[in-house]
């Protein structure tokens, strides 16, 4: 780990799509962490948020990296099927740690090459998972581990939101195995890693995909049952076929002890807490009002950042870490395998599916920064 105990945190951002103003807002509200460049391929979105947030822009991020004194972490925020050459380019080629949006990676053995390198080069890697900081989750987090709802017994997640074909025409990328993966990579990577962060680590899953609302090689609707180590099952329903508008992002336990229902647009509002009825009201939050974004953000970028700062001023454990990340990555491709195959498959084994994170050089080619410069 770098030696930032009293600097301040320098953080460049990469990409500047939906979710990179998000990421710039969270970084004004933090202490010890400033925004210092941000860069996209299209210089309309680079200047746009150059400007608004009074940093440099560029459209070449091995130049930005070189102009830009003082840049310790940079935030990749590229396309999904990019993470990884690009999160390597930053840590081989300059030496900067990497903030990496979901899913992190694409594949297993990515994150563990991505890891290996960090390691080498004494860098960090920080994967994005906001929705663990929403206070309904941190909640009944905090009611299982102290056993107020007892024993797992079911878990279930429904996601149910609206991506229509003009969303997947935005971009070459989207709705790609190589550089987006379906609804449930892209849209439900955050309630698979819920399923194993809030119920434990999941052993076998069954799964059914399916495409049925948009021209896409990627599936936009999931249907899946699952069992837990310690003898808990559970469902999955994720789709991006709902119409015509986002309605639900959920997850709840059943325990021995009670019942936990989170809900929302996105996992933020606390429904049902059978142990304290009355929590609910102020461990829910209205995520419509997040400005200048959609609502599904949330507030954890912000929470993310302050963990980050924790962890290179004071030394503090990042609270998303290898094998926990590396978990869910596991988990998410144990989903596609299971279509692939067309029956039960085990989570915690080092096999990949087929179709996701596979090489789509045409594709990259599209994403990558300029050479030479």
């Amino acid at each position: 780990m770098n030696n930032l105990a009293s600097a301040q945190l320098n953080v460049a951002l990469v990409g500047c799509g939906r979710v990179a103003g998000h990421h710039c807002r969270s970084i004004g509200m933090v202490e010890g962490v400033r925004l210092a460049a941000v860069c996209d391929l299209a210089a309309d979105k680079a200047k746009a948020y150059g400007e608004e947030f009074g940093v440099p822009w560029y459209t070449d991020y091995h130049r930005m990296l070189a102009e830009v004194a003082g840049i310790d972490t940079v935030a990749v925020i590229t396309p999904s099927g990019m993470h990884f050459e690009h999160a390597l380019d930053m840590m081989e080629r300059h030496g900067k740690s990497v903030i990496v949006e979901k899913p992190t990676f694409m594949r297993p053995e990515q994150l563990l090459a991505a890891y290996g390198t960090a390691d080498r080069l004494g860098l960090d890697i920080f994967p994005v998972f906001q929705n663990r900081h929403n206070k309904a989750v941190r909640r009944v987090k905090a009611a299982l581990e102290a056993g107020e709802l007892g024993e797992v017994r079911l878990t279930s997640v429904r996601l149910r939101w609206c991506r229509p074909q003009r969303y997947y025409d935005m971009a070459e990328w989207r709705g790609t195995f190589s550089h987006d993966g379906g609804a449930l990579t892209n849209q439900g990577i955050h309630h698979v890693d819920l399923l194993r962060y809030l119920g434990g680590e999941v052993e076998t899953v069954s799964a059914v995909m399916r495409t049925l609302g948009a021209e896409i090689e990627v599936e936009d609707a999931v249907v899946a049952t699952l069992t837990y180590a310690d003898g808990a099952i559970g469902s999955l329903e994720v789709t991006t076929a709902a119409r015509p508008d986002d309605f639900e992002a959920s997850i709840s336990i059943v325990g021995s002890k009670g019942l936990a229902q989170i809900g929302g647009i996105a996992v933020n509002e606390l429904q049902i807490f059978t142990p304290d009825p009355s929590a609910c009201a102020g461990n829910s939050e209205d995520f419509k009002g997040v400005k200048g974004h959609g609502a599904v953000y949330g507030y954890g970028h912000e929470q993310m950042y302050r963990d980050i700062v924790a962890h290179r001023r004071q030394g503090v454990a990042y609270p998303v870490n290898r094998a926990d990340c590396l978990s869910t990555l596991r988990l998410l491709h144990a989903f596609y395998r299971s279509d692939e195959l067309g029956g039960w498959v085990e989570v915690a084994v080092e096999k990949q599916s087929s179709r996701l994170g596979r090489a789509n050089e045409d594709i990259s080619r599209l994403y990558r920064a300029p050479e030479g410069t």
